[in-house]
């Protein structure tokens, strides 16, 4: 994949400071896939120009900067942004529409399922930040629960495969769907440790 070839190569010259600054431009919704650069990120910790774990803690501050940055911006704008003629190509009324079809329907769950949805992160964050829908401390804790799965995963498979290009542009096409994977055994192992504490507590009433 040449993007992510080409994002190697710029993240090896240049460390963890261009990494930082393209997962800025990811977060502002410019044309640059986030998993892509956090499998470069990985990737260049495993040809040894970095360490893998700074370079997840690096990678998680980098997300969730650029996150809270779009939603506060919403959060203080409102309305208004949308005559900024960036957003206006970011967030079309059809994109708008739709979002808010998906906030009615699942609630503020849709924040945390939009880390897993690329091109939907941009227009939910802001949305969300414009309606109000959430105080800032309830977006960080949603988002950041779902950037605490997704990050680790896409940079520590770049770690993973960083000397095998085949077989790691494989998984990254693999990727999206082992990440819901992923999701889907976390839900099912917190949904039986919660059954578990429910029967131990009712037990001990017994």
């Amino acid at each position: 994949m040449d993007l992510l070839q080409h994002l190697v190569t710029i993240f090896a010259e240049n460390g963890y400071l261009a990494v930082f600054i393209a997962l800025m431009i990811c977060g502002a919704g410019l044309p640059l896939p986030e998993d892509i650069t956090l499998v470069a990120g990985g990737v260049i910790a495993g040809l040894g120009y970095a360490n893998v774990h700074a370079m997840v803690a690096l990678a998680m501050f980098g997300v969730l900067l650029g996150d809270c940055a779009i939603f506060l911006l919403g959060y203080r704008y409102g309305a208004r942004i949308l005559q900024w003629r960036f957003v206006a190509r970011i967030l079309t009324p059809s994109r708008y529409a739709k979002v808010q079809e998906k906030f009615h329907r699942y609630g503020n769950r849709v924040l945390f399922i939009a880390r897993f949805l690329p091109g939907m992160r941009t227009t939910v964050y802001l949305t969300a930040g414009m309606t109000h829908r959430v105080s800032f401390t309830r977006f960080l804790l949603l988002d950041g629960s779902a950037a605490l799965i997704s990050v680790p995963f896409w940079v520590y498979l770049g770690f993973v495969g960083a000397d095998n290009h085949q077989w790691l542009l494989k998984w990254m096409h693999r990727g999206q769907a082992s990440l819901w994977l992923l999701l889907g055994i976390l839900v099912l192992a917190l949904l039986i440790a919660w059954w578990r504490h429910r029967r131990r507590a009712r037990c001990s009433l017994d």
